[in-house]
């Protein structure tokens, strides 16, 4: 049921992977030279322990122009933002305005570490390095809290768990254990 979940996901994308790979071609805005994001946010995610819920919502409701307005300034566009209250947001128990408000304050919740905030030339990186910085700059979260995901030996997102009110951090299992398997990836540069 709707509102019916133990947890969130922030899944924040690596930006210039997802360029290089899918965004680029379609002419996406955030793939433009200069641009630059580094992680944006992919979305905020209602989990179980094993699985997820999703697209629990009626069919075809559109979010309001103010909640798109508030899913704008979160995420890097209005057809991923759709795609996202659609999938995952109509599971959350709340209306889209307050599921953007929610994957915003999820994404402040989140110091990204300086060595990726931009970087400027590519560099590799071991997963559990990556889920170190991270660490080391968010107090309350460890390694058992979040996942790493590859694609194509470059990084694809981090996803952190959070417990439901969005307060602080929580272990997940399940996510953590779909973390990269490979030594090292690829950082492409921002």
């Amino acid at each position: 049921a709707m509102g019916e979940f133990d947890f969130y996901v922030l899944s924040l994308s690596w930006s210039a992977t997802w360029c290089e790979l899918t965004g680029a071609r379609r002419g996406a805005r955030q793939c433009e030279p200069g641009r630059n994001p580094g992680f944006v946010v992919h979305g905020l995610w209602p989990q179980y322990e094993r699985g997820y819920p999703a697209f629990c919502g009626p069919d075809g409701r559109n979010p309001s122009r103010a909640a798109m307005n508030r899913a704008e300034t979160v995420l890097p566009d209005q057809g991923l933002a759709r795609h996202q209250w659609r999938k995952h947001g109509s599971c959350s128990g709340l209306p889209p305005e307050a599921y953007f408000d929610a994957t915003a304050a999820a994404r402040t919740r989140v110091k990204v570490p300086e060595k990726l905030i931009a970087p400027r030339e590519n560099t590799r990186l071991a997963p559990l390095d990556i889920e170190r910085a991270f660490a080391d700059v968010n107090p309350g979260l460890r390694a058992d809290m979040m996942s790493v995901t590859c694609d194509r030996g470059m990084l694809e997102e981090i996803r952190i768990c959070f417990t439901k009110d969005l307060r602080g951090f929580r272990s997940c299992e399940q996510v953590d254990r779909d973390s990269c398997r490979a030594r090292e990836i690829t950082v492409p540069s921002a």
